[in-house]
Parts: structure tokens; sequence; C-alpha cells
């Protein structure tokens, strides 16, 4: 029989379910095959003896069908009683079965039975058990059997087939000169083969965390690919021009830090200058701003668009969503207008004549800061001199909007420089790894007069106790955020509870103004409801949507988040993060709908016991893995899958050297390096 390969033969035959079903798996190419390994094994070397089963045993066994009955108790199922030498009695439950199972589970045939010993109600059985049909002398397999992560549609049998077949036709040579490998590795040819079929004598420990030498040479060349693509991107901007801008004294940048009602944190002056240095350079910026939750990101964002329009150039800021974008306006036109800059907004919901206008300022290049939504970026938007881009939230925009920035620009002669920002800190092995190509500006410091915030962790029975601080909070002219989660799939359901919510809330406070926003409002009532509150004219703000990002109401001194269990740890942190903004002592509530998970608790716990970002983005990265801090850049597949950043510190740094090398000294083994384990998702990495 013929080995189902990777490809199919003629292009133009209609796919198979099952080659349908490997491809939404991304095994198109050989090496992608070869590369998807087994997630567990199963020892399908040994039998073990009926009578030495235990319940909760995976075991195989072998011996004779003594009978099989189909039986309806209580619904239809096929019963199998088998033993073997050892006198042990085995019973074989199957609730599906199709008349193949019973031809070959037929009294007198002797099978080989592979599954979960449980106890039953008359004796140890093993409910739908692997089995096939033997003969006394039918040879066990030599090494552990594997099991690969699939889906429905593809079932395990073809599927070792094909992994089998691709590991046989893939190119499995080593790119990597020798004396770039660390000691002690097997080639990569070695280490796939082993571990498709590793020998029973194997540690089982060492595969399962992965740490058994094979293990380690395939992290070592994921971790490679990963930093020479980083590099060769890093090294290509190098090659790339951008305008150098010149900082005079006394120009729109010191005006600017002269008008400011506050004076700039050290950690501001500093991420300021680093900013500044490149903006000078003819070599296009490419820098994360990060910084904890109100450390003060816009303010520098401003300062460096001042240095780009005072030397003739726009400046985009874009943000993710409406209302951050707004806040950001807000504080620019505040800041900028009255030095004479002039500004434009473009968001989804501004239309008609309003837009044409917009537009026709940004293509003469009147309007000289342009702050919107990813609107900005759409066909019709053209910058008459774009040279700074500043993208809030990097995290949160889509890879292909990222690069369709970029791409937009690709008429200019010139690159612009790119800023981004990131209130969710990126923690060291991160920055070592997945954003290895960018430079990164730290603001590790809030602004003086914040006060700490106390967060404090209830069961949805002290509901009542909460409102009655919440009633307090109002008495005493403060202001209070309520945030229900919103999940797409149950989206009906959760506007429900908002608007149950804030009913309640309207009862429990006659007289005061309670707000409700919600993703299926129009953008002209959310930002009416925004200015309300803002402006302290609505006691309570029950939200749906997210507000975590930007929102600045110093006179808000209670925060309740509704489901906290349903929420990131990082989007926790973010939410916590809107209040604490003024002199007044702050609190984050979080009620949680018990029971709750391991993973629940867990980041209910960090809340409890820290407000620092950097810790709470060690905790999430340990508790969550990398895609929270990716976003876009793993474009809906991890880019690390078998690396792990909690544990493979050492080899990030070993790839990191070697990636060096072998794009100075062997740039074509580094190219095909690249191709064989990121393929086309290289440039995702860039974005």
């Amino acid at each position: 029989m013929s080995l189902p390969a990777a490809e199919p033969e003629n292009p133009k035959r209609e796919k198979s379910a099952p080659q349908r079903a490997m491809e939404k798996l991304g095994l198109v190419r050989d090496i992608d095959l070869a590369l998807h390994l087994p997630y567990r094994y199963e020892d399908e070397t040994r039998i073990v003896s009926i009578a030495s089963l235990r319940d909760g045993d995976n075991a195989q066994v072998e011996g004779t069908v003594r009978d099989a009955q189909v039986q309806f108790r209580p619904r239809r199922q096929l019963v199998v009683r088998m033993d073997d030498v050892s006198g042990g009695l085995l019973v074989l439950r199957f609730i599906n079965f199709y008349p193949s199972h019973q031809k070959t589970l037929a009294a007198g045939h002797r099978v080989r039975v592979r599954g979960e010993v449980r106890g039953g109600f008359f004796g140890l059985e093993m409910v739908h058990p692997t089995f096939k049909a033997v003969e006394e002398d039918t040879p066990l397999a030599t090494a552990l059997t594997p099991v690969y992560p699939t889906s429905a549609a593809l079932p395990q049998a073809y599927l070792r087939k094909a992994v089998a077949s691709g590991v046989q036709r893939a190119d499995l040579a080593d790119f990597i000169p020798a004396e770039l490998v660390p000691k002690g590795m097997t080639s990569l040819r070695e280490s796939l083969r082993f571990l498709h079929h590793p020998t029973p004598d194997v540690s089982l420990a060492e595969l399962e965390d992965k740490s058994h030498p094979a293990w380690q040479r395939l992290k070592f060349e994921e971790l490679l690919a990963q930093q020479l693509s980083q590099l060769q991107s890093r090294r290509e901007r190098d090659l790339q021009r951008a305008p150098a801008f010149e900082i005079k004294a006394g120009g729109l940048q010191e005006k600017l830090l002269a008008a400011l009602p506050f004076a700039l944190t050290p950690a501001q002056r500093r991420v300021v200058e680093e900013i500044a240095g490149d903006l000078q350079k003819d070599v296009p910026m490419h820098r994360l701003l990060q910084g904890d939750v109100g450390s003060g990101k816009t303010v520098v964002a401003a300062l460096s668009a001042a240095i780009a329009i005072e030397a003739g150039w726009q400046c985009a800021l874009m943000a993710p969503t409406e209302i951050l974008a707004e806040q950001h306006f807000r504080k620019l036109i505040g800041w900028l207008t009255p030095l004479g800059v002039g500004l434009a907004w473009l968001t989804g919901s501004r239309k008609g004549k309003a837009r044409k206008e917009m537009l026709a300022k940004v293509a003469s290049g009147e309007a000289k800061l342009i702050v919107g939504t990813h609107a900005v970026i759409q066909d019709e938007v053209a910058f008459a001199r774009l040279g700074l881009a500043v993208i809030d939230e990097q995290h949160r925009f889509g890879v292909q909007q990222r690069l369709t920035l970029r791409h937009k620009l690709a008429a200019q002669s010139l690159e612009p420089h790119m800023l981004m920002m990131s209130a969710t800190p990126i923690p060291r092995t991160l920055a070592m790894t997945l954003f290895a190509d960018l430079d990164i500006s730290t603001i590790d410091e809030l602004p003086p007069g914040r006060t700490p915030i106390v967060t404090k962790v209830f069961g949805d029975s002290k509901r009542d106790a909460v409102i009655e601080r919440i009633r307090d909070e109002v008495e005493q002219g403060r202001q209070v955020y309520w945030v229900c989660p919103l999940i797409e799939e149950s989206e009906k359901l959760d506007l429900q509870n908002a608007t149950a919510t804030h009913q309640q809330l309207c009862e429990a406070l006659p007289g005061r103004v309670v707000g409700l926003l919600h993703g299926r409002m129009p953008a002209a009532e959310k930002a009416a409801v925004m200015s309300l509150f803002s402006s302290g004219e609505m006691a309570v703000l029950v939200s749906t949507t997210v507000i975590e990002v930007g929102v600045d109401v110093p006179n808000a001194s209670l925060m309740v988040i509704e489901h906290a269990e349903r929420f990131g740890l990082s989007q926790l942190h973010q939410l916590r993060g809107r209040v604490g903004r003024g002199s007044v002592a702050s609190v984050c509530v979080l009620l949680y709908t018990g029971p709750l998970s391991d993973t629940g608790k867990s980041r209910l716990k960090a809340m409890a016991e820290t407000t620092d970002g950097f810790e709470i983005a060690r905790r999430d990265l340990d508790i969550r893995g990398p895609g929270e801090f990716l976003g876009a850049r793993q474009s809906g597949a991890p880019l690390l899958r078998f690396a792990d950043l909690a544990t493979d510190e050492h080899l990030v740094k070993t790839a990191r050297i070697a990636a060096e090398r072998l794009l100075d000294r062997f740039p074509q083994a580094a190219e095909k390096h690249i191709q064989r384990w990121l393929g086309g998702r290289s440039e995702y990495l860039k974005a």
C-alpha cells in the first residue's frame, strides 16, 4: 500500500477529507510532516498479563476472546470478554461499533488490545480500546508508538503513515556547520527519527518535559531560525533609508516641553532621548516603547512627533479602538494646537464631508499629526510626507494591518521611522527572542502623586456588599467603573448581563447618573457617554467594551470587574490601571463566579499579590505562554512550537550567538534554515 504524500500528485483532483485536514494543520510540505512531532507515546513494545492489571493502568494485553454480545443496557453496545494464560478476565466495551469490530472480536479469535483499565460493575474493563487480530508469533513493536496532534477528520493511522512518509522524503541535511551546534547534540535527522519512534528504554519523563538531547536539538534549530529571521530583518532595515530629523534649539519639542503642565519623570526624559537619538539617524527607527499602565507614554509620543513635525514631516498615531484614539486626540489637541500644529482625526465612524476635509488636509500636508484607528491606513488615505508612525498597543493590531502600513509607504523614497507602544511590559526572555529585532525603551517609573491601588477578590455572593461600597464612593463625589466581560460567542448574553447590572445600579443609586457602554452602540453615542463620565457628570460607568487602555479619569477611585475569571492577567492589569490616576486611594474589586480553574486561581492570586506590570507580565507568560504578548506577530500560529521561553533561556542565548555567525559566514545556509522552519511566516516576525 502506498503511503499518503504531503502533496497530492494531481493538484486538479479533488482533495480527500484527510488531505484537507492536513492542510488545515499546516502539513503541506514534507518538512512540515517531519516536524509534526508526537505529543505523547503508547508503549506497544510489551505485553502485560491480564491478572496483573490495576484500575488506572494504561496497558497492552493479548489473549483469546471468550464471548462477544450486543447488549442493550441502557443503550446498544458491544461487550466482549477475553482472557489470557494468567487466568485473568477483561471486559472490552464499545458504545460505537461496526460489523468489522464484531468480525475481529468473534469468540475464539486471538487479539492484542491496548487501552486504559478501569474498574467496572463486572470487574476490570477497557472502553473503546485499540485492538487488532494477531497470531501467537505476531511480533511486537520495537519502538514506542507516536500519538500526533490531529483533528476529527484526520485518523491517527492515516497521519502516522503520512508523517513516516514525510520523514523519509524530507531533506533533513544539517545546514548548520558542526562548529555552531552545541556539543552533545545529535544531528537533525537522528533527532527527528528518534522523536517519531523512540526506543522503549528511553525515559518517558525526558520525552514529556522535552529535556531529552533529541528535543534539545529541535529547540535549538527552532530558536536559531527565529533569531536568524529577526537578525535578517534588523540588517535589512539598516540598509533602508529614513529621513534624518535635525533637532534645533528652541524648536517645537522644547516649546512643547515648556508648555506642559507637569515635569517629565527621569524615565520619560531617558526614553525621549533614546528616541531622539534614533530620529536623527537616516536609518529607520524600529523601537518598542514599553511602560506600565499610567507611566506616561502619550507625552513621549507627542514629543517624538514634535521632532518630526519641526523637521517638516508628518506623524501618524494609530490606536486599536476609537475610545483610545479619541483620548490621545484630546490630549494632543490640548498640547499641540496652541503651538500651531494642524491635527487630523480619522476613524471608521467619520463619514461624508468631514472625512473628505480631513483626507484633503492629510494629502496636502496641512495636517501634521494624524490620529485615528486602523482607518489611518485605508487605501484612500494619502500622506504628503509621512516621517514617523506611532502604533499604540501594538500587540492588538493585526499583523496584516502593520504590514499594510509598511507597504502603503513603499512608494516613498524614504521609510518612515516606527515607534510602537505597549502597556504590557515584555518579559526579558520574550525581548531576547520574538522582539529581538526591536530596540526597546522602558519607562520604569510612574509619575509622582499616583496612589497605590488595593486589589480585593470576592465571590459573586458579595455583590450586594460591593454595591454598598459603590454607594459610599459616589456619596463622597468619586466615580466608579463596573466592567462586564464580552466574549464574541456569547455577545448577546453578555450584553443582557451588562444591561441587568446597569439596571441594578440605577435602582441602587437613585438620582445619580449611571451610564452604559457596549460594542453595539453607535460611535457618537459611545463618545457622548465617555464625555459625561470624563467630565464628572456621570457617577458610574458600566461597560462591556474594552476600556482598559488610555481612558484617563483621575476622579475614578473604584473599579469592579465582574466575572474576573474570564479575563487574561494582562487585561485585568490594564483594567485596574484605569483607577489610581489621582491623589485618592483607589480599589479594584475582582468578582468571580466559582468553581475556579487552576488558571483562574493563578490569575486572581497574581492580581491580589502585585501591582507591578513587569511581574504581572512574567506571571502571564508562565500561565498563558507568549501569545498574549505577541498579538499578531504569531499570525494565528505560534512561532515557537517546541522551545519554552520559561526554561530554555540558555538555548536562546546560544542561538543568538550562532545566528550572527551563521548569517555572517554562511548566508546561504542561513536562508535555507529559515525557509525550512518558517516558510512564508518569516515576514510576520518582521511586522
